[in-house]
């Protein structure tokens, strides 16, 4: 293929944006995180809608406001997710998201009483997205939140640091060891990649997978063990951002296959979609929460 400097161009300035962007929203603050995130729920949702218009037969919602039912709720649910301390006119943040729920799931059932084809084809689509987009990121702002763990009752040093940077450790564990994951499958992959990992995402082989989790799960506890003690507890967390990171992948390969397009979208020319961009993060995050629940209730 020959080289195209515009497209080159283009791609370059784009990724120097999105690395802009989700630096400031990650480290920032808690509502930097939270604004973020809530970014790529909207557009998550807006592309899954798309591919499940394709994907399921029967699925069409024609009214807008119908289809902002479940991201209302979904968008509820992460403010549900916040700490405390957020707070909109002296009002939690949760608290809002609270009633936000409320009227969410009240919409929800009314349609599905009253609107035959919302129950029969637009219903367990918009539930799938639900659990794929909005519970997913619920528990990435949940983690940063800090609630999940309490580091007075354990001598672990990852739940010290977690504790000490109100969850910033935690989601850049995620969003690097993904980010680390993918270099690495593709360095490894274009080096040495023969057996194709899956159908619905050819280019991708077992080598290169698996090299790009050894590699990255290294990498991460190595930057570790330079900031802190070695942890086993890092270990495990590492391990299942890369194999969930990595599953989230080949997820919305097999969603994109089965709608039949390249991209889940274009909000980032050269680079895809929302979806395209997070699907190793919807994966990941509630699989380190669960891990993390495990580990520090």
């Amino acid at each position: 293929m020959a080289f195209d400097s515009k497209v080159f161009a283009t791609r370059t300035k784009t990724a120097l944006v999105y690395a802009v962007v989700m630096l400031t929203g990650l480290l920032w603050n808690e509502w930097s995180f939270f604004i973020l995130f809530s970014i790529v729920h909207a557009g998550a949702w807006k592309e899954y809608l798309q591919l499940a218009g394709k994907i399921y037969n029967g699925f069409s919602i024609k009214s807008w406001w119908m289809k902002m039912h479940f991201p209302l709720l979904g968008w509820g649910a992460m403010m549900m997710s916040t700490s405390q301390h957020m707070q909109l006119g002296g009002v939690a943040l949760a608290s809002i998201g609270e009633w936000l729920l409320r009227i969410s799931l009240i919409l929800i059932l009314a349609h599905i009483v009253f609107e035959k084809r919302f129950r029969q084809s637009a219903f367990l689509p918009m539930l799938k997205g639900f659990v794929y987009i909005s519970v997913s990121l619920c528990l990435l702002v949940n983690l940063r939140s800090g609630w999940i763990w309490n580091a007075d009752d354990s001598e672990s040093k990852i739940a010290a640091a977690l504790s000490t940077f109100s969850g910033h450790i935690i989601a850049l564990l995620i969003v690097f060891g993904i980010w680390i994951n993918d270099t690495m499958a593709y360095v490894v992959g274009s080096l040495i990649g023969k057996n194709p990992l899956s159908k619905w995402s050819p280019k991708k082989t077992w080598e290169g997978t698996i090299g790009g989790i050894i590699l990255s799960v290294g990498l991460v506890n190595l930057i570790a063990v330079l900031q802190w003690n070695f942890s086993f507890e890092m270990l495990l967390i590492t391990i299942c951002v890369a194999v969930a990171g990595t599953l989230g992948d080949l997820y919305e390969s097999r969603l994109k296959r089965m709608a039949g397009v390249k991209d889940s979208g274009n909000f980032m020319p050269g680079h895809g979609g929302f979806l395209d961009r997070f699907d190793s993060i919807l994966f990941a995050s509630p699989t380190v929460w669960v891990l993390c629940y495990l580990l520090y209730r």
